[in-house]
């Protein structure tokens, strides 16, 4: 046998052996997690407050080597701007739930001021982008939400203000 055909004899009986890479089952915040599935870390929604999802886990806060916080979530999110507004996402009310998982992965639920916004594209990609670059982040996933449609009552103090909409 020639060196070349046992090279392609060792590839072809490399690529046909089972690898012993674990295969990740994705779990979704609404998804029951049974025994050795991942937990979800902290989660927070609008109607909830800062106050429920931070004492959800007291002890995830603050470890660099775990996963990320809620706030280091939340100031990534504010990175992102809305092009056509002088407001980030996260004061203009456009974020309604972030779910943080032990595993490293993160889940946020958003929406846009209008169905037919300009920015429908690339706002979602935006976010995602910035919270993969959190340490401790391994991978987000973001979905794009109509129900309850956004309206001005979700914006924040600071965003009105800076909108002259008080």
């Amino acid at each position: 046998m020639s060196m070349v055909e046992a090279g392609v004899q060792a590839q072809t009986h490399a690529a046909t052996q089972p690898q012993d890479t674990p295969v990740e089952t994705v779990l979704h915040a609404e998804h029951d997690q049974g025994e050795g599935s991942t937990a979800r870390v902290e989660g927070w929604t609008p109607d909830e407050g800062d106050d429920a999802a931070r004492s959800e886990t007291p002890a995830a806060e603050g470890a660099s080597a775990g996963p990320a916080s809620e706030d280091a979530v939340v100031e990534a999110i504010a990175t992102v701007h809305d092009p056509e507004i002088p407001v980030n996402i996260y004061e203009l009310g456009l974020i309604y739930a972030i779910d943080l998982y032990d595993d490293g992965r993160v889940r946020i639920e958003m929406t846009l001021t209008a169905p037919n916004c300009p920015s429908a594209q690339e706002l979602p990609i935006q976010v995602k982008d910035a919270v993969e670059k959190i340490p401790g982040v391994k991978s987000a996933e973001v979905e794009v939400v109509w129900d309850p449609p956004w309206d001005m009552s979700r914006m924040s103090d600071e965003a009105r203000l800076a909108l002259n909409m008080f």
